[in-house]
């Protein structure tokens, strides 16, 4: 299989579904003539021209909302956000209407919006560039919430959430866009709701999304070669829905669990998945269930700083050490 970088994955996928879906197109902030901040649109401007793909001024709250109309209306945008951090604007849109019109409506209008970019920090661009808000958007019924930790996957769940009838929130890594790896040159889809898992283990199981799950790995190296300890990595792809069966599976097999991601830990992924294993499989369990997040403040601006405020794979050792 060829050897792409996630960005590219994502373009492919653009590409395709524009060709498939005559309704499918491309909206935000310099995604045209500048091949997109991250130039993840690279080319398909040139391509697809003006009406498939579409600048905008800089306001997410009216792009953001003109998207969620068109989506009613029978089109299938794929909406960027400079940064994630930029949704707080058109808060109301995502949540009020995009995730609440099919049951206010009786299931008469769906809203067959894709909103994606960058969620995450570590790029020493400050607090109001760095949010990671999977969890707050996971928390509204209505709203799909999918994280790639990898080009093939970037790819597969892409594809599929333009073509889901209803608004799909795509968390991408800008510490990701450059990194490669294989995708197939064959037409694949992966459904929203199924993780997978990226390692088998025996003696823990290391639950987590988004870069996080390549943490999760390194980690899982190092337990392996230093301690003799065989870790599972679960990446769950998707948040909402969430692939309950393949977590307790996992943690059926290994009787332990650490949650790993890049959110804050208050309210955070990690803590709904630990409620619900606790909830559904307590009795499996040979220790508590731990989590390693970023640390509880605001992203900081120091490069050096802001690398210790996310997690390390050294802080997944640590925590897999104190139960096993």
């Amino acid at each position: 299989m060829p050897l792409i970088e996630y960005r590219d994955a994502l373009n492919q996928a653009f590409a395709e579904e524009i060709e498939r879906d005559p309704n499918v197109v491309l909206i935000g902030e310099e995604v045209a003539q500048y091949d997109g901040a991250y130039k993840v649109t690279k080319g398909l401007w040139k391509k697809f021209g003006d009406k498939r793909v579409v600048d905008t001024p800089i306001s997410e709250a009216a792009f953001i909302g003109m998207g969620i109309g068109a989506a009613m209306l029978g089109l299938r945008p794929v909406m960027e956000l400079m940064f994630w951090s930029f949704a707080t604007v058109a808060y109301d849109q995502i949540v009020n209407n995009a995730g609440q019109i099919r049951y206010m409506s009786g299931g008469l209008i769906n809203c067959p919006i894709v909103i994606r970019g960058p969620a995450n920090g570590g790029t020493s661009v400050g607090a109001t560039h760095s949010h990671t808000p999977e969890n707050w958007l996971a928390a509204i019924p209505g709203l799909k919430v999918v994280s790639a930790a990898t080009a093939y996957d970037a790819k597969g769940l892409m594809k599929t959430a333009i073509r889901d009838n209803d608004p799909v929130m795509f968390m991408e890594n800008t510490l990701l866009y450059g990194e490669k790896g294989e995708v197939p040159e064959e037409e694949y889809l992966i459904p929203l709701g199924k993780a997978d898992v990226k390692r088998e283990g025996t003696d823990i199981t290391l639950i987590a999304h988004g870069r996080a799950a390549l943490t999760a790995l390194k980690a899982a190296e190092l337990l392996a070669a230093e301690h003799d300890i065989n870790a599972e990595v679960i990446d769950l792809r998707s948040i909402r829905p969430l692939d309950e069966d393949a977590i307790l599976a996992s943690v059926r097999k290994t009787h332990r669990a650490v949650c790993i991601e890049e959110n804050k830990p208050f309210c955070g992924v990690g803590a709904q998945i630990a409620a619900m294993i606790s909830e559904k499989a307590f009795d499996e369990l040979d220790a508590p269930v731990l989590r390693v997040s970023a640390l509880d403040a605001p992203a900081i601006y120091s490069p050096k700083l802001e690398a210790r405020q996310l997690p390390r794979p050294t802080d997944i050792v640590e925590k897999v050490l104190s139960i096993c």
